[in-house]
């Protein structure tokens, strides 16, 4: 028997990093040494405390039993009180806190749980190619918002048309940015909020790389701002701070309305998480070694983005130097696509990178690096390509 995709399936996205996998193993299935910086997945292991903590708690019986629907409340409790601690914005832990199994499940189940077939909203151009997930899914529709250099890769929010923007029903944002680098700033988000009352339209904070910045700045959290939580929420997740990416645990924080429904919408999806996960999330968040983890993962961080763009200009190859994730955004020399880029890197250099019209139109002209390699190995990258004579 065969059984045929619903017309729903057929409409979702094709998986932008698949291809790009498969492009990968062949090279190595052919004996080259591939040196890969097209991945987005952290190297390190999780720090030991967190791995020790899981440990525990997994074989605490009490945990082996169902979570509560929508997580421990202690959980929700520890969340609250890291982002009081880290940004000074206090939440309500059961009124203005989600337990997510990963923030990529928030990010893609809002459209369902807040807006209606038909409905539209905004996402950044470059982006994270999922959030074209939520929007197939959701079966609403959605406008791009250009991050050119010339803006530092910030929306340009006047630019917005205004009948997009009294359209509009959310507006999804991320910074530290996925995949330029680029990081918001305060004078940024206050003028963000005050478009977003003008225009009643709610503001989804994607903040999967809050802990990672660089040059001694950490990173502005969106619910720092004055009004954030009127107009919007912000998803945290543990993958890049604690190198936790397969664990699938990050929270939400903010409108309360949002929350409420997105804690609906699991409700009839899950039921939670593991508590162990749970548990030791909690003292991830709480246990005194948190920040000196953090911190040696940032450094590690910082010492690769310096090793691979002092390497690039020593070969003209110019970047736009990154302040925060764990990505460079890099130009592509005249001549080629992102895509045509990308493949001459792999098949002449043995070196494979992200191309950048994979997060959308105007992603074109760049290709994305993933510092998650050894400093060393990031070097030896750059000259493999520098002996293709592309930038003289």
């Amino acid at each position: 028997m065969n059984f045929e995709q619903s017309k729903l399936l057929d409409t979702l996205p094709k998986q932008f990093f698949a291809n790009l996998v498969a492009k990968v193993n062949k090279k190595i299935g052919e004996g080259v040494d591939v040196i890969n910086l097209g991945q987005g997945n952290p190297d390190k292991p999780t720090p030991d405390y967190i791995v020790k903590s899981t440990q525990k708690w997994v074989a605490d019986p009490q945990t082996h039993k169902y979570s509560l629907f929508r997580g421990l409340p202690a959980f929700k409790e520890a969340a609250a009180k890291f982002y009081s601690e880290k940004y000074g914005a206090d939440f309500d832990p059961e009124k203005e806190v989600a337990i997510l199994g990963g923030s990529k499940i928030g990010l893609v189940e809002l459209p369902w749980a807040l807006m209606n077939p038909g409905d539209t909203f905004l996402l950044p151009d470059p982006g994270y190619p999922d959030y074209l997930s939520g929007a197939a899914l959701g079966e609403v529709n959605f406008e791009t918002v250009p991050l050119l250099a010339e803006n530092n890769f910030l929306p340009d929010l006047e630019a917005i048309p205004e009948e997009v923007a009294q359209r509009a029903k959310f507006f999804y944002l991320n910074y530290p940015n996925n995949p330029t680098g680029a990081v918001a700033t305060p004078e940024f988000y206050r003028k963000l909020v005050a478009w977003a009352k003008k225009y009643h339209v709610g503001i989804i904070s994607d903040f999967a790389y809050g802990a990672i910045g660089f040059d001694g700045q950490a990173p502005v959290s969106f619910m720092e701002t004055p009004g954030a939580k009127d107009v919007g929420i912000e998803f945290y997740t543990f993958s890049k701070t604690f190198n936790m990416a397969g664990w699938r645990i990050a929270f939400a924080v903010g409108n309360a309305d949002i929350i409420e429904a997105l804690n609906l919408i699991q409700d009839h999806l899950f039921v939670s998480l593991f508590p162990a996960l749970q548990e030791a999330a909690i003292d991830a968040l709480t246990l005194p070694q948190r920040d000196a983890a953090i911190a040696e993962i940032v450094g590690r961080y910082e010492e690769r983005r310096n090793a691979f763009i002092n390497a690039a200009e020593k070969i003209g190859w110019h970047a736009f130097t990154p302040q925060g994730t764990f990505y460079a955004w890099m130009p592509v020399p005249k001549g080629y696509t992102s895509e045509s880029f990308a493949d001459l890197l792999l098949d002449k250099a043995g070196v494979a990178v992200a191309p950048g019209n994979g997060f959308g139109k105007h992603g074109e002209g760049y290709v994305r690096i993933g510092l998650l390699i050894e400093p060393a190995r990031l070097t030896e990258a750059v000259e493999r390509i520098a002996k293709l004579n592309l930038f003289n």
